[in-house]
């Protein structure tokens, strides 16, 4: 199973893709748009135009994960690249925060988000 340690590195794509894509198109955004070698370890997130879905890729060593989460109602907080790069670095902690519903620019919690 994946944890989300503090020594995990985690990328978001700054920009959203197409979410019907599985291991192979994702792989090759990681490659050509995100300059990033997809199997290093790192946990690589994308999300939608919407911004209601997010899935991420994950090679664990022996194999390539791919998961995805899909919003009932509301959207993520997207961050954005202060340096204008096609990828933007996480703490695994803030990655959590963000798929919890927290808006990590504000730091409040999104109207939607119900525990």
């Amino acid at each position: 199973m994946l944890g989300l340690n503090s020594s995990l590195r985690v990328f978001l794509a700054v920009e959203p893709v197409d979410l019907r894509k599985s291991f192979n198109g994702l792989h090759s955004i990681v490659l050509d748009r995100l300059k990033a070698d997809p199997c290093s370890g790192a946990l690589f997130v994308f999300t939608n135009k919407r911004r209601n879905r997010i899935k991420t890729l994950y090679f664990d060593g022996t194999g390539m994960w791919v998961m995805i989460k899909r919003l009932e109602q509301g959207r993520f907080t997207w961050p954005k690249s202060a340096d204008r790069d096609d990828k933007l670095e996480l703490a695994p902690e803030a990655l959590a925060l963000l798929l919890d519903g927290v808006d990590l620019k504000q730091g409040s919690l999104k109207p939607w988000y119900q525990r």
